[in-house]
């Protein structure tokens, strides 16, 4: 049963413009919702403007599209706290609840509140020039801050809580969520961490010379990542987009305020035997197997 008494009437259903298979899927949600009296709103998941013009107004988001949709999703919804619904028809699906297959019979039982809400923490991550708060960012899965077009290290002071712990002579390096220790961080040897956790995730790309290992910081803990570089080094947010940060630019991450919320259907001890089945499956797709 559901965590809390939710009614949802207003429906928004983000579809990805670059899958065949996600605006007519889409638009076939749309009709059924409907035809149950109740008011969907379709969009591009890409039409960034608009959906954060129009989620505050909304008591769910369903996402037709990979783990990319999803990121982009819980951005765009964190300050509202709106719960996403996930269906995977993209190829990557780590944050699906389920595939279009199965939503006929999936759907109806949600909207009747057989659900739990799963809370996932997200990163804030801002860029600070001097004393001048550039920007602002909100990230499910990663903030990296790495090199950029040269393929030149970058130094990164790092600093946990105020206090100095090292400097990375490296490609770059990536401050991650539980729920991005399954995403960069793990291709780079990181662990995985639950996704209940509020712990950040700390690991290296490619160190020259310094600390290769991951580290797990406690909860509440606060990264700086102070750049010096002879050339433009880049942050980058959930793998989406990047802003360039130049040498003595500051990069600050801490839990943020917000967190994604999920609709789920699983038993609450769904997440290793999904994750390894999704490991499995992704490595058959790679290798031809």
């Amino acid at each position: 049963m559901a965590d809390e008494k939710v009614a949802f009437k207003r429906i928004g259903i983000l579809f990805h413009p670059k899958l065949p298979a996600s605006l007519p899927l889409g638009e076939e949600i749309a009709a059924f919702l409907r035809e149950r009296g109740l008011s969907p709103w379709l969009c591009s998941a890409w039409d960034e403007d608009e959906v954060k013009g129009r989620v505050c107004d909304l008591d769910l988001l369903l996402t037709l599209g990979g783990d990319g949709t999803v990121l982009r999703a819980a951005r765009m919804a964190a300050r509202t706290g709106v719960p996403i619904l996930a269906m995977k028809v993209g190829r990557l699906g780590f944050l699906s609840e389920f595939e279009p297959a199965v939503w006929r019979e999936r759907l109806p039982a949600i909207l009747e509140g057989n659900f739990w809400i799963e809370e996932r923490m997200m990163l804030h991550a801002e860029v600070l020039r001097g004393e001048n708060h550039l920007n602002a960012y909100e990230a499910l899965n990663e903030v990296v801050v790495s090199r950029g077009a040269l393929a030149r290290i970058v130094r990164l002071a790092t600093y946990i809580d105020g206090g100095y712990m090292t400097t990375y002579a490296a490609d770059g390096i990536i401050v991650a969520t539980p729920t991005g220790s399954t995403a960069y961080a793990l291709a780079v040897g990181g662990p995985i961490l639950p996704p209940e956790l509020k712990n950040i995730l700390v690991i290296p790309i490619a160190p020259h010379l310094s600390l290769d290992r991951a580290i797990v910081l406690s909860q509440g803990a606060s990264v700086r990542i102070e750049v010096s570089t002879d050339h433009r080094a880049m942050l980058t947010v959930d793998g989406q987009f990047e802003v360039a940060v130049m040498d003595g630019d500051n990069v600050r991450v801490t839990a943020s305020a917000h967190v994604a919320r999920f609709i789920r259907t699983r038993e609450r001890t769904y997440f290793y035997r999904s994750l390894m089945k999704r490991l499995t499956i992704n490595h058959g797709e790679e290798t031809g197997e």
